[in-house]
Parts: C-alpha cells; sequence; structure tokens
C-alpha cells in the first residue's frame, strides 16, 4: 500500500461524527488581530512537556478519542512510519488516534488526496528540526491550507522548537545554512497561525535571549517578537495567551516596560498577554493572597550583594506567582539571574539521591535495604532515620558505583548529556543525573560535586519539582515514591514536605504543601538565612492562615 493510500484508508477510521466546514465556521468567529478567530494555537519552546500541555492539547483537539496528526517533517528525515517517536508522548499522554503526515514532495503535498486525513483532525503538531523543512514541503500548498482549515473549524493547530517558529508569519531561524542565523532572506514566511509574530525557542536553555533584540526587532520593528523557553507555552485563544509550564516566556515589541535593563518583557505560567493590544492583562500572583511587596520585604537585606544574592520562586497550582533574585549582578547575555548563578543545596541534594536510588533500584541494580559504608540502609538514610554528615557523599559513591553495572534502558539509560562517559567516581555520579534526573525534567545548569551536593537554581528546582509531580517522568511503569528524602510535618492540618540546605533550616528551604499545590523555594549564600522561617513566612500568607 502506497503512503497515500495509507493516509487515506487511516481516514475512513475517523468518519464519525461531522465537523463544521471551515468556511461557516469562519463566518462565526471573532474578529482577530493577531491569533485565531476560532481554535488554539499552541506554541512550545522545545525540550521535555509536561503533562499540562499534552493535556492543554489534547482536550483542545477534542479530548483523547479527537484524531491528532502529527507532522515531524521539520525532522530532516525522508521517511517517518507511523510509530514515529513524536507519537509516543502523545500515546502516553492519552491520545488515542495519532497519525503521521509526512512527505517531501511538493507535488504530494499540492495533491488533493494527500492532505484529505487532516478533514478529519481536531490537531495538528509540528514536531521539532529545521524549519527550511516544513517551507519546503508544504508552504502554499493545499497541504497547508488543510493545516488552516484545522484551526477555522475549531480545533488546535501547535508545534515545538522548529514547529513553533514555523506558527508564526515571520519565521525565525529559518536559514539552511545553521539555526544561528535569525533571518534568513530566502525563509522569513511562516505558515502564519499567528499574524505580525516572530517566535523563538529554547532561549534560556540556549542562551539565545539577546538575539530577537539584537537581530530581528531592529530590522522589523512592526513585528511583536515572542519566545519561550524549554518546556514552557504560549497558549493562544483569539488574541489573547496564557503562559503554561515550566519556566519563562518573553516579549519583544510590546507597549509594556520592558525589565529593567533588558529588551523584552517577562511572563510566567499563569500570565495573560494581549497580542494584539501588546500589553499584560493578567499576572498570576493578582489572584493570590502573596504580594510582592511581601516578599521583597522578607529578602529586603539581601539587596546588598556582599551577602552573596539569593533566590526566591513561589508556585500554586501551576502559576509562578513569585520568582525573583536579590543582590545577583545582571548576567551575561541576558542570562535570567534566577537561574544563573547556582547555589550549593547542601541539604536538599539528598531529593536528588532519592530519585538516582529508586532509577537503580527499578534497574535491579541497588536494593534500598543496601547498606552504605557505616552501616545505615539507603531508605534510613532516605527516610531520615540516620543523618550523619557524612552519609551523602557515601550515598553518591554506592549509586555511581551501581550506576556502572546500569543495564540498557531502551535508549533511555543511554541519554547521553553532560559526562556521558565517566572517567572517576564524581563524574560518574554526575552523569547518571544528568541522564536519569536532570534530562527528564529539562535541568541544564543543575549539576553534582564527588560528595553528592547538587547545585542549582530555583528554575531548574521548580522543574524538578514538576516532574515529582508526575513522577514517570524519572521512572516508568513502576511504584515511585516522591516524598522520598523529604522531610514531613503538618501545615494547619495538611501535609508539608521540606528540605533544607543547612541543619535547622539555614540557608536554603524547598518546601511544598501537595494539599494546596504549593511550592516555596528559598536559595541564598548566607549560612545564617534563616531560610525555613522565610519559606514558612510565604505559606502562611499565601495559604492566608
Amino acid at each position: 500500500m502506497s503512503r497515500t493510500s495509507a493516509l487515506l484508508a487511516l481516514a475512513g477510521l475517523f468518519a464519525a461524527g461531522p465537523l463544521a466546514s471551515a468556511q461557516s465556521v469562519r463566518q462565526s468567529g471573532a474578529q482577530t488581530k493577531v491569533g485565531p478567530s476560532n481554535g488554539t494555537v499552541i506554541v512550545v519552546g522545545g525540550g521535555a512537556m509536561g503533562p499540562e500541555i499534552y493535556k492543554t492539547f489534547i482536550d483542545a483537539a477534542g479530548g483523547p478519542d479527537a484524531l491528532i496528526v502529527d507532522v515531524p517533517t521539520a525532522g530532516g528525515d525522508s521517511v517517518y512510519g507511523q510509530d514515529a517517536p513524536g507519537t509516543r508522548g502523545w500515546k502516553a499522554a492519552g491520545a488515542k488516534n495519532v497519525v503521521v503526515v509526512h512527505t517531501i514532495d511538493r507535488k504530494v503535498a499540492d495533491s488533493d488526496s494527500f492532505p484529505k486525513i487532516l478533514a478529519k483532525a481536531g490537531g495538528v503538531w509540528f514536531e521539532g528540526g529545521r524549519q527550511w523543512h516544513l517551507v519546503d514541503s508544504y508552504a502554499g500548498t493545499k497541504t497547508e491550507q488543510a493545516f488552516h482549515d484545522v484551526l477555522a473549524r475549531g480545533g488546535v493547530v501547535g508545534g515545538s522548537s522548529a514547529g513553533a517558529s514555523i506558527l508564526a508569519s515571520f519565521l525565525v531561524r529559518g536559514a539552511r545554512q545553521g539555526n544561528a542565523v535569525i533571518v534568513a532572506p530566502d525563509y522569513q514566511k511562516g505558515f502564519g497561525f499567528l499574524r505580525g509574530v516572530g517566535i523563538d525557542q529554547h532561549v534560556v536553555a540556549r542562551e539565545r535571549l539577546r538575539d530577537l533584540a539584537d537581530s530581528l526587532m531592529p530590522r522589523h520593528p512592526e513585528l511583536l517578537g515572542i519566545s519561550e523557553d524549554e518546556g514552557t507555552a504560549w497558549v493562544v485563544r483569539g488574541d489573547v495567551a496564557t503562559i503554561i509550564g515550566r519556566n519563562k516566556a518573553f516579549v519583544y515589541g510590546g507597549k509594556d516596560a520592558t525589565d529593567p535593563g533588558k529588551p523584552f518583557l517577562t511572563l510566567h505560567p499563569g500570565d495573560k498577554y494581549d497580542l494584539a493590544a501588546r500589553h499584560v492583562v493578567h499576572r498570576a500572583i493578582s489572584d493570590s493572597r502573596l504580594t510582592e511587596s511581601f516578599v521583597d520585604g522578607l529578602f529586603s537585606k539581601y539587596s546588598n550583594p556582599a551577602l552573596g544574592g539569593a533566590t526566591v520562586l513561589v508556585a500554586q497550582n501551576g502559576e509562578v506567582l513569585v520568582d525573583k533574585s536579590y543582590g545577583i549582578p545582571e548576567q551575561p547575555r541576558y542570562m535570567p539571574t534566577t537561574t544563573v548563578p547556582q547555589f550549593a543545596l547542601g541539604g536538599i541534594s539528598r531529593l536528588y539521591e532519592a530519585v538516582a536510588a529508586q532509577t537503580l533500584e527499578h534497574d535491579g541494580v541497588l536494593k534500598s535495604t543496601d547498606t552504605l559504608a557505616d552501616g545505615a540502609t539507603v531508605s534510613q538514610f532516605l527516610a531520615g532515620d540516620r543523618n550523619a554528615a557524612d552519609d551523602d557523599s557515601l550515598l553518591a559513591a554506592l549509586i555511581a558505583a551501581r550506576a556502572e553495572a546500569e543495564p540498557s534502558r531502551g535508549g533511555r539509560g543511554g541519554r547521553g548529556g553532560r559526562g556521558a562517559s565517566a572517567p572517576n567516581p564524581a563524574a560518574a555520579y554526575n552523569a547518571y543525573l544528568a541522564r536519569h534526573v536532570y534530562t527528564p525534567v529539562g535541568e541544564h545548569k543543575t549539576s553534582a560535586t564527588a560528595n553528592g551536593e547538587v547545585h542549582s537554581d530555583v528554575d531548574e528546582l521548580y522543574r524538578f519539582e514538576l516532574g515529582l509531580e508526575s513522577p514517570t517522568a524519572f521512572v516508568r511503569g513502576t511504584a515511585f515514591d516522591p516524598r522520598l528524602g523529604w522531610q514531613a510535618d503538618t501545615f494547619d492540618g495538611m501535609e508539608r514536605l521540606s528540605a533544607f540546605a543547612a541543619p535547622n533550616g539555614r540557608r536554603g528551604a524547598f518546601v511544598r504543601v501537595p494539599e494546596k499545590d504549593l511550592t516555596v523555594i528559598v536559595l541564598t549564600n548566607d549560612d545564617t538565612a534563616n531560610a525555613k522561617a522565610i519559606a514558612d513566612a510565604i505559606v502562611t500568607r499565601t495559604l492566608g492562615r
């Protein structure tokens, strides 16, 4: 059976349930300037996506039974099967009907038969790779029109990385020569699901924050530049976008004041932005009892750089209420001062050991009953029954040694990353964390030392926390205890989970109240800082107790 015939046969499987015609829906849709008159556009900054993004897309497509078309063409291969890698995430997230549509032949894309399956689709997803592959295959063809028809009748169109940039009317990083070229003379036109916009991606992970300001906006000041970091999405309905996901989004050329000293305005999950009016219409913190001024008061002394700086992140219900730094100098390439520099986590590092120990137990090369060199078992140590000062280094050494015996996990154990071939125990431990903890949740700056101490930041710790909320990010198909390594007590009758950088809650605090989906992360370089008291004050104020 030919590829076209196979797609037509698949289309027949989803023939039940008539969809409104694109023309009738266009006539009923509201007038918009930038976003869709009907349906939803979802723009993702590359990297690992969390369940919130998958769910939002699947719901917008019509639910788990809806037909979702996955377009892997940007990846650059000539052939993709119906089990292409990009389909796996959708299926794992509950999508039951995922079909791959791909061609590198414009004549095929411009035929009447090839795009027919899109007439029954509730959603279209463009995978990452290189933008110009999408342009060469589909621009100006009947298939591109069919993509637009899905949106026009109320469906959803989205993409990640290159698949995000193609959604805009102006194509960023479209050059054949490489993705370092921001404006390519021969590839400046995207598919235009968002009009008057240029989209960049991977901007924090790859330190690209200055690129739109330096290369796009001076040449095209009429455009609205938007970008987002990995695992972060703009969910656009009409002209208003809501930010969801794991990190930050950014606006260039808007009408609001930019961040101090920067050419862009930063948005966080839960914030809303009007793309047509070019201004913020809602900040997530405005719905909270917490205020920035209250948090600023708790950190007022850290405006003195001599104290080494401090950062704080507060999130609730998937929305980031506060993400701020104090006393930290501006970083090169406009990098967020909440992402760099890194802080030594001290006792908070135990949370990473707990995840690593469980992944090794899943692989059958470590048991919770195994003993450390001082006689404590792994489970005793992680449960807090033993608290010897050197136990962290002992557990890190045990994890590094057992990692050498780690079997192949179908590609999961060989994720490459930093230090893929480890010449010594310190590198072995960090390499194991890179494969099985950092990479699955999108941590790029986090690292560990030989004694097991992790160095990280509030932004990446929040990614880690979201991974704990969806523990299959670390260990698939097995029991996983996201509370292992935490100290548990109660706050106003609710369970509270805490980890501290130093004894008595000093220097840094990582606090969660799961019942209220509240996370507070405080990191300082001040050994005298009562981080526990600061975090508790934020919890009390946020929950109104």
